[in-house]
């Protein structure tokens, strides 16, 4: 810290204090003292004074170019005021980058505007190459050394630039209230990239935004991160990521394009949502530059397909000539793809070849399970179909169409190349022109052409193996006119390679020979053999035969057997060929099922060891990480204690004067509290001398400034009495002035009535017109007005009439419901009340029944019996009658109980069935069951329920008890029946 700041407490002294070694030449000491106030713990809340210090700060750091403690600033600065007023932080930076732009302009004009020396540096971040060093070291002397450094070049000025923007965005990255500066300062980024052609730095400016999205997405739960779910920030990274892309592709970095768009495509998956059509639009034109210069053109040609349909669909303002230049490039790009696989199958890894064509897939939309669905997919024949059904032909250019038809549609084996070569001419100066409505500002047609001349030269060579064997390599080269003879060759070479051609070169004999296949050799000879039959009956009809007519039967004889020979035969043929093409479909089909169970079984291995390896790759890389952690928090620690201690040596060595002859490698094993102890008892006793020496120039400041005031008095004063007469006559002079002015407008404007007023007449007759109008508009509107409402009136009427009617009629329902519901009730009270008298009357008539049986002696066998009985009927009466008193019969009728006769035989029985007791619910025998035994329909309080349910309860109890003793013999006892 520096010896002055124990007096400095306030950030307004500090800022003076500041001014003051500024003004003596002390800058760096002023950046110093700064800094200490920024960095201070005692200033961690904002407030106006510490903002008016951070614009101090940052300007004495651009001075001076001092990148890394405006970084430290900032970030301070950023503590203190990010939870109150983020608007100065944000003005602060915008100052910063302002500042050091503004240097960056000044030293390139004073070098003249040029900025040839920056194109000499590969890389700002590097001071000097160690080449340069070594040349310099043995080229220059130290005179020449220093010399070069004083000289004023726009080199480290760039540089500070460059370290300005990387600042910023560490200081703006992965904070929610600061995405809109971020966004700012990357895309000023880039634009520097692009406009001084910086591509080392533009390349590691992508990979610090990659970090810092890879950060937010590991801490996205910590304070103060951007919520991912939020559209604005979406937006906002979306945008960043387009305008990388531009860049990319101004910059002719294609590599990092194609990252960028990787980029763009992994977060449209993470954020689960598609930008605008207007950014997708970018996207796809964006795609159709990396694949062509990557010569992917299968996926050049689908991302020209996915721009146009992105722009027929979404771009209102499209118009018809864009959309015919689109189709044109779609058909020109389809046109270009090789009509072979570009890198032949044996070259090339199976399982990378996919990875890589899964992703460039995934890019474009489509996703890719295995090689053969990739096919399926994307393939120039589904891309030729697609155009052909869309109508792209037809709406693309005319000289696009008729190329098309020649190289598509056509079969010219001799003059292809002859007649494509117009339209290619003519097609070589034509550029496609399009509006700001859409990505692609034009389209150069000459980027096909060399493309179009392969694949005519290939379509040509393709159709003459169908007709010929052999072809003189003069005549080969007379046929391609437009293509020097070793490029011809170059692509047939390839052509056979991949196996689109099947040919060979015979440079002795100076010849192409087309060797085909079998099935070829056989369509040749088919052709020969109508060829010699066509030539055969010409002969005859222009030569008559003489022949005999014995001769002409004969022949028709043999010609008519041959004729039976041969349909026969090719019946048989026919046959065996249809039974050869089913076997042969069979193998197929089962082939193809093996095929595709072995690659679903390889996929299925091949996710589940991918997926171990990114388990065990991540575990891994987490451990890594981890100990790279705290390798990096133990290197740090031990870094910053190794340099407090070093500062502390030099701060003592510049104090005293002396020179410690300590070594780096020593300093690490120094006693630190030693030091500290030391360093600031040499402390206190410079900030006591300090602050004796500022006491002492502040009494002195003191008096030098009072007598400059009693000096200035008079002066002042008189000042002010000459600026008093000064100010009196420019005051006269106004006035007059405003009145000139004032009574010239106010004869203008007379005048100008005068001329108006003729129309006043008219103005009033106009008026009165429309007025007269309008109010007759106004009444019929008023009388339609009412007569709306009187019809409203009367539907409503009739509505509340239907309303009142419905609620009379519910009324009355609902009394009837309440009159029936009382009738019931009275009508259970009364069949309970008839119910406990029967009850009370059961009592009196056992007791005489018993009582006419004779003697009062029961044997002791029949006792329980009688017992049980009475207990059962007592039960019985209490669970409210059993099933015969429900009946309606007397409570006697009931059978007796089997008690101890159920061992007994039967006696009697029942002599047929109309004499048998009765079952439960049969009304032979108890026929006379009265109505209000049942249970009530309607219960009062809503009991219907409770009480059905009890008697169902009663009657399984007695049914269960009568059902295990035998029906009684008419001539046991007294009739029970």
């Amino acid at each position: 810290m520096a010896p002055y700041m124990g007096t400095i407490s306030k950030p307004e002294n500090a800022l003076k204090r500041a001014e003051e070694l500024i003004n003596v030449g002390q800058p760096l000491s002023a950046l110093q003292a700064l800094h200490d106030v920024v960095t201070s713990r005692r200033h961690r809340t904002w407030s106006k004074p510490l903002e008016e210090i951070m614009f101090k700060y940052v300007e004495l750091c651009v001075d001076l170019k001092k990148g890394r403690l405006a970084k430290d600033g900032l970030i301070q600065y950023r503590i203190a005021c990010q939870q109150v007023n983020v608007q100065s932080l944000e003005e602060v930076l915008k100052k910063f980058l302002e500042l050091a732009t503004k240097k960056v302009e000044d030293a390139i004009v004073a070098a003249g505007g040029s900025t040839d020396e920056l194109m000499q540096v590969a890389d700002l971040e590097l001071e000097h190459t160690p080449e340069q060093v070594m040349l310099k070291a043995y080229t220059m002397t130290p005179e020449e050394l220093e010399a070069e450094d004083n000289v004023e070049s726009p080199t480290p000025w760039f540089k500070f630039l460059w370290e300005t923007y990387r600042n910023c965005l560490e200081v703006l990255r992965n904070n929610n209230k600061m995405e809109a500066l971020y966004q700012l300062v990357a895309i000023e980024a880039f634009n520097f990239c692009v406009k001084y052609k910086r591509n080392s730095e533009f390349r590691r400016l992508c990979e610090n935004l990659r970090s810092h999205l890879n950060n937010l997405l590991k801490y996205k739960d910590q304070r103060d991160r951007p919520d991912l779910n939020s559209r604005e920030t979406q937006d906002i990274l979306l945008d960043i990521r387009f305008q990388q892309l531009e860049a990319s592709s101004q910059l002719g970095m294609w590599n990092e394009a194609f990252r960028s768009v990787e980029d763009i495509h992994g977060l449209m998956f993470l954020l689960k949502r598609s930008p605008r059509p207007t950014l997708m639009s970018s996207y796809f034109a964006a795609l159709t530059k990396v694949f062509f210069v990557s010569q992917n053109y299968l996926c050049n040609a689908y991302a020209w397909i996915k721009l146009y349909n992105l722009s027929k669909g979404y771009l209102k303002n499209l118009t018809d000539e864009d959309l015919k230049s689109l189709a044109s490039a779609v058909v020109l790009s389809a046109m270009c793809i090789p009509p072979y696989e570009k890198t032949p199958l044996g070259n090339i890894d199976v399982g990378a070849r996919h990875e890589r064509d899964s992703r460039l897939a995934s890019l474009l939309g489509y996703q890719l399970e295995s090689m053969q669905e990739a096919k399926n997919i994307m393939s120039r024949e589904l891309i030729i179909k697609e155009i052909k059904r869309s109508g792209m032909v037809d709406n693309c250019a005319e000289e696009v169409r008729d190329l098309f038809n020649i190289l598509e549609d056509g079969f010219h084996p001799l003059d292809l190349c002859q007649k494509a070569e117009s339209k290619l001419k003519a097609l070589e100066s034509v550029t496609f022109k399009l509006s700001a409505e859409v990505s692609v500002k034009s389209i150069e047609v000459s980027d096909f052409i060399p493309l179009l001349k392969t694949l005519s030269v290939l379509r040509m060579f393709n159709q003459q193996s169908k007709v010929y064997r052999t072809l003189k390599l003069e005549r080969a080269k007379s046929l391609v006119p437009f293509l020097p003879y070793y490029e011809v060759e170059l692509a047939l070479v390839r052509a056979v390679k991949s196996g689109y051609l099947s040919l060979r070169i015979d440079h002795q004999q100076q010849m192409i020979v087309f060797v085909g296949d079998d099935i070829q050799e056989k369509s040749v000879d088919d052709y020969l053999v109508r060829v010699a039959t066509t030539l055969r009956d010409a002969c005859r009809e222009l030569t008559p035969s003489t022949t005999a007519a014995s001769d002409l039967d004969s022949m028709k004889r043999k010609r008519i057997e041959n004729a039976e020979a041969i349909r026969s035969a090719v019946e048989q043929e026919h046959k065996r060929a249809l039974a050869r093409k089913v076997i042969i479909e069979r193998r197929k089909e089962e082939a193809e099922r093996l095929l595709a169970e072995q690659e679903k079984e390889e996929e299925e291995r091949r996710l589940a060891a991918q997926r171990a390896h990114e388990a065990a790759e991540a575990k891994r890389l987490e451990v890594e990480s981890r100990q790279r952690e705290e390798k990096r928090i133990r290197a740090e620690m031990e870094e910053k204690e190794k340099e407090e201690a070093l500062a502390l040596l030099a701060e003592q060595e510049k104090k005293k004067g002396k020179k410690i002859s300590i070594k780096l490698e020593e300093g690490q094993t120094l006693d630190k509290r030693i030091l500290m102890e030391t360093a600031i008892k040499e402390q206190i006793s410079e900030r006591q001398q300090m602050e004796k020496k500022l006491l002492k120039v502040a009494k002195t400041m003191d008096h030098l400034e009072r007598a400059k005031r009693e000096e200035m008095v008079p002066l002042i004063e008189q000042a002010y009495e000459g600026r008093k007469v000064d100010d009196e006559k420019f005051f006269h002079e106004q006035q007059k002035l405003i009145t000139v002015k004032t009574k010239a407008k106010w004869e203008q404007d007379i005048v100008e009535k005068k001329r108006l007023q003729k129309m006043t007449e008219t103005q009033a007759a106009f008026k009165s017109a429309i007025m007269l109008r309008r109010a007759d508009e106004i009444a019929a509107a008023q009388a339609e007005r009412e007569r709306k409402l009187e019809e409203q009136k009367k539907q409503r009427k009739a509505e509340r009439e239907i309303k009142r009617r419905k609620a009379y009629i519910r009324r009355l329902q609902e009394m009837e419901l309440e009159a029936r519901d009382e009738a019931e009730a009275l009508e259970r009270k009364k069949a309970e009340a008839e119910r406990e008298a029967e009850e009370a009357r059961r009592p009196s008539s056992r007791g005489g029944g018993d009582s006419d049986r004779g003697s009062g002696f029961v044997p002791p066998h029949l006792r329980d019996r009688g017992d049980r009985r009475d207990g059962r009927d007592d039960r019985d009466d209490r669970s409210g009658g059993s099933r015969w008193g429900r009946g309606g019969g007397r409570d006697d009728d009931r059978p007796p109980s089997r008690g101890t006769d159920r061992y007994e035989p039967r006696r009697g029985g029942f002599g047929d069935r109309d004499d048998r007791p009765p079952s439960r619910g049969d009304d032979r025998w108890g026929g006379d069951r009265r109505r209000d035994d049942r249970p009530p329909s309607r219960g009062v309080g809503g009991d219907r329920r409770d009480d059905r349910r009890d008697d169902r309860r009663d009657d399984r109890r007695d049914d269960r008890r009568d059902d295990r003793r035998p029906p009684p013999s008419r001539d046991e006892g007294k009739s029970r029946w």
